[in-house]
């Protein structure tokens, strides 16, 4: 008879949260003036030190001169020769149903491969730091700007490109080089992309890390400081850190100047808001798919770009890059360019002296899950001038019309450099009281505390980029 194998001894058990990290973030965003070797004042002398130390210079091109792109005879779609990277592609979407429905087609960036957006943290005399690059894209105004410690996507880190290691990139490949603070899949822009996803991830190491000319280590202070300044943290360090676990009664500035107290209560429960965000993905009818781009309508190709034939929301343009810091020092790409600055905000109110920020249901038509959350207001008004009355976007004219004491936080950022040119966008928190904006939402909007959004993004495709940005400005402090 055989006697059974003893089973092994189970694992040491281990917290299911951290308890001290929110702690650490809260001390790491009080740390505002002075960071691992830079000094917040001295930032910006820096950054322009590294502008200078390369070689860079964007043009833009005819299509014909795109090196490796092409536009296939056959579908019109416009790929690179390795069938990496991405394609730019046609989009046929129809969203609603009866009378109500709306039709249209566009052209839309298929990237299926994830990016690895990652931010390496360290603490430096009691203070987490976190590894911040200074990154050049070729769509960033000012070219330079602020970047995680390794933003690839999987063509660049597997260097299809031909072109030089990632540095950095191990610390986010390999599970045993540090410890995980935050690690989610995110939307991009689901206006512009197919379902494209990044991995969103931040990761404390106690090992020595190699210094390099072109990085430096920052305190959460000191990257809020620096989102009050236009175009000088990119969106990828934005959506990043975002999605650090901060404490909901941390220094969240940005909505009325003092601290917020904690969090205890919220005008909906959690369980009520992931419900509302689940009855509007069910409610919302999206049909969306891939088409040739050939066979998009009402756009125009030209020798230089792909335009609306009203030249509305953006144009498909190409460029040819010199960047002496980059993995390939020289290529060339397609972007696309927006037509206008957008405005992008959430209104801010108080409910028992607990700030809520006006979440909105969006349905944009790359997204993987029909809806995420957006601010309150997410438009171009470029695109919306030649409408009135009722046709008007919610909120928009109320939020370019606000007061300026009603106005909280109010800075330019741009959006993905890497794939967008000159995409910007004014980013504010607006006082819904001094506004003129509800206490009682129509319905796609409901009131959340910054605590409940930060929380969902433990998790992935709840809120989209454009939200993450703002959020990101009380995940610093700033």
């Amino acid at each position: 008879m055989t006697t059974p194998a003893t089973p092994p001894a189970p694992s040491a058990l281990r917290p299911r949260h951290d308890p001290r990290l929110a702690d650490r973030l809260a001390r790491s965003a009080a740390a505002v003036t002075t960071g691992h070797h830079l000094r917040t004042d001295d930032f910006a002398a820096w950054l322009d030190t590294r502008r200078h130390a390369h070689r860079f210079r964007v043009d833009r091109i005819p299509f014909a001169d795109l090196d490796g792109w092409s536009f296939d005879p056959r579908t019109g779609n416009l790929a690179h020769r390795t069938g990496r990277f991405f394609t730019v592609e046609g989009l046929d979407v129809t969203t609603g149903h009866g009378p109500t429905a709306r039709h249209w087609q566009q052209p839309v960036i298929h990237q299926p491969e994830v990016g690895i957006l990652g931010i390496l943290a360290k603490e430096f005399d009691g203070v987490l730091h976190f590894l911040m690059q200074a990154k050049m894209e070729p769509g960033n105004p000012g070219l330079l700007q602020l970047s995680p410690t390794v933003q690839a996507t999987r063509s660049n880190y597997t260097k299809v490109h031909q072109g030089s290691d990632v540095t950095y990139l191990e610390h986010f490949t390999d599970p045993d080089r540090g410890r995980v603070l935050a690690d989610t899949l995110q939307s991009e822009h689901g206006s512009w992309f197919y379902r494209k996803a990044n991995r969103n991830v931040v990761v404390e190491t106690d090992a020595d890390v190699e210094p390099h000319d072109d990085f430096r280590w920052l305190t959460l202070g000191q990257l809020g400081r620096l989102l009050h300044h236009s175009n000088v943290v990119n969106m990828d360090a934005r959506t990043v850190l975002a999605c650090l676990p901060t404490r909901p009664d941390g220094p969240a500035t940005a909505t009325g100047g003092a601290p917020a107290p904690a969090e205890a209560a919220a005008l909906h429960s959690d369980t009520e808001l992931r419900s509302w965000i689940t009855r509007e993905r069910a409610r919302h009818d999206l049909h969306a798919h891939r088409i040739p781009l050939a066979r998009v309508t009402d756009w125009t190709r030209g020798t230089h770009t792909l335009h609306h034939t009203h030249h509305r929301y953006f144009r498909v343009t190409a460029v040819a890059v010199q960047a002496g810091n980059r993995e390939v020092s020289g290529w060339t790409q397609p972007l696309f360019e927006p037509v206008g600055l957008g405005v992008t905000a959430f209104a801010v109110r108080r409910f028992s002296g607990v700030p809520h920020l006006l979440a909105h249901a969006r349905v944009e038509a790359g997204f993987l899950d029909t809806v995420e959350i957006g601010p309150t207001v997410q438009y171009t008004p470029a695109n919306f001038a030649h409408l009135t009355g009722a046709d008007r976007p919610p909120f928009l004219d109320a939020v370019r019309t606000a007061p300026p004491a009603a106005v909280l936080y109010d800075t330019v950022h741009s959006e993905e450099g890497g794939r967008f040119l000159n995409a910007e966008s004014r980013y504010l928190f607006v006082d819904a009281d001094a506004a003129g904006i509800p206490a009682d939402p129509p319905p796609g909007y409901r009131w959340a505390t910054p605590g409940q959004l930060t929380a969902l993004l433990r998790h992935s495709h709840y809120l989209n980029v454009q939200a993450r940005t703002l959020l990101a400005a009380l995940t610093t402090g700033a």
